[in-house]
């Protein structure tokens, strides 16, 4: 879907991504991660040319994005920023149909994307179309920028640390809505973070930079159980890596035959979770109930941790 082949960006001499190379498969969310100045957004940028590359190239179903105007370019590549960004003048349905417009859409079409859209994000088309940015609470705003970004229907959404801004619950909700929003959209997501429980959870691959290098680039387990580098392995976290391991295996995955017993747990719920109920419980085993409360199986703590473990 996304290849990029020795991309690299110089400012002043200075090199802030140097000779950087992946392939991001479609209807997959690949997350970049890294410390301040590691070049991680930029990156982000020189995919929809927002930044032109010093060399190198990138190539979005096998075209080079050099070969159309850059404006062009960025109108069939969603973008969403942190702080939304949206136009303080305009009510929200005219914020998430500003590309629609600018590509011709009839008015007809692009008033059946924007109550998709705001459907899709739990926002009562009735009650929040017509609404300025400013009646918005802060997670509304961010939907909106959300959804405007995904308006045109792309088919790559690049994210720059878009929910880093919102407090703990609302941020764990607009996560699940951008799962959601691969799910039945098909939308291939590069979403950049310096939030590492954040890029496990929500990435099908995670790239490691440090110092405009990518220096390692896979998928959540192999880059807890075998970092390329020490600097990896704090990135990721050698304090709580098993915590983080279990994060990424689901109770229903995991689930053992049999109804079992103890507290009961969704099979929705990460091991992470399960584990830290089995504890404040006291209970050495779980049941793995659907969210329906239809029985799936069951857990037992010597089960989950062996999940903890490096395989």
């Amino acid at each position: 879907m996304i290849t990029v082949e020795n991309l690299s960006k110089v400012y002043d001499g200075t090199t802030v991504v140097d000779a950087v190379s992946m392939v991001i498969e479609k209807n997959t969310t690949t997350v970049i991660v890294g410390t301040s100045g590691s070049g991680k957004s930029t990156l982000l940028r020189m995919i929809n040319r927002l930044v032109e590359p010093t060399g190198g190239r990138v190539l979005i179903e096998g075209r080079d994005t050099r070969e159309e105007p850059a404006h062009l370019l960025r109108r069939r590549i969603g973008y969403a920023i942190q702080g939304h960004g949206l136009f303080p003048h305009r009510t929200v349905a005219e914020n998430i149909g500003t590309v629609p417009q600018l590509l011709g859409w009839s008015a007809a079409r692009i008033q059946a994307r924007v109550e998709e859209l705001l459907q899709v994000f739990q926002l009562d088309p009735k009650a929040y179309a017509d609404a300025m940015p400013h009646e918005l609470s802060g997670g509304q705003q961010q939907r909106v920028g959300v959804a405007r970004a995904l308006a045109a229907e792309p088919a790559v959404l690049l994210m720059d640390e878009p929910f880093g801004a919102l407090d703990p619950i609302i941020r764990a909700k607009a996560q699940e809505d951008l799962l959601e929003i691969r799910r039945r959209f098909g939308t291939t997501i590069v979403l950049v973070t310096h939030d590492m429980d954040e890029a496990f959870h929500l990435g099908d691959r995670v790239a490691v930079m440090s110092g405009g290098r990518l220096l390692q680039y896979d998928r959540p387990a192999r880059l807890l159980t075998q970092p390329a580098d020490p600097f990896v392995a704090r990135m990721t976290g050698m304090g709580d890596r098993a915590m983080r391991l279990l994060s990424l295996t689901t109770a229903g995955e995991a689930a053992l035959p049999g109804r079992g017993s103890g507290p009961a747990v969704t099979a929705s719920a990460s091991l992470r979770e399960a584990l830290s109920e089995l504890v404040w419980q006291g209970a050495d085993s779980a049941q793995v109930v659907d969210a329906d409360g239809t029985a799936r199986g069951h857990l037992t703590l010597d089960a989950i941790l062996r999940h903890g473990r490096p395989s």
